[in-house]
């Protein structure tokens, strides 16, 4: 395809069944996991991608954490109603357990992490949290992005004077 920089991202993938059918589909269709450096990620944003994290990474390179679905799905409260809207919560610490187990075994793994979701935009502490679990990249929105960046770079700093290994 002449991508050297791309990288596939399949959303909503619920299973190991879904994820090997959709890498088949893909190589069925020219596009193999590896090939010419194809790299392939999966959203990480139903319990079921952190409960089985470990093969999730057998089968993807990399995982992109939707902390917004992952905190609907982990409460179990829509995200979109006004009436529970003070219920949901990315830093609830069921939501921060998976976001930290997510990272940790897919590091284990040898699997990259990012995170795409409103709460580091929004909330300097959660990025904080997010440098202390090794996150690999953050995705913010363009009006917080120096923001962001100074709390990740002081947190950041904070985890290497205390010896920590980044």
């Amino acid at each position: 395809m002449g991508f050297m920089n791309a990288v596939v991202m399949i959303p909503f993938c619920r299973t190991i069944v879904e994820a090997t059918k959709v890498l088949e589909v893909m190589e069925e269709n020219g596009l193999k996991r590896g090939d010419k450096g194809l790299k392939v990620y999966v959203m990480c944003e139903v319990p079921s991608n952190v409960i089985l994290a470990a093969q999730f990474a057998e089968h993807f390179d990399g995982f992109s954490i939707g902390s917004n679905d992952l905190t609907q799905l982990t409460l179990g409260v829509d995200r979109d109603s006004g009436e529970l809207a003070d219920l949901f919560n990315e830093q609830d610490e069921a939501v921060k357990w998976m976001i930290r187990e997510a990272i940790s075994v897919a590091h284990e793994k040898g699997c990259k992490v990012g995170i795409c979701g409103q709460a580091p935009s929004d909330q300097p502490e959660f990025a904080r949290f997010l440098v202390s679990c090794g996150i690999d990249s953050i995705s913010v929105s363009p009006d917080s992005y120096v923001a962001v960046k100074n709390h990740v770079a002081a947190s950041e700093q904070l985890h290497v004077s205390r010896g920590a290994v980044l």
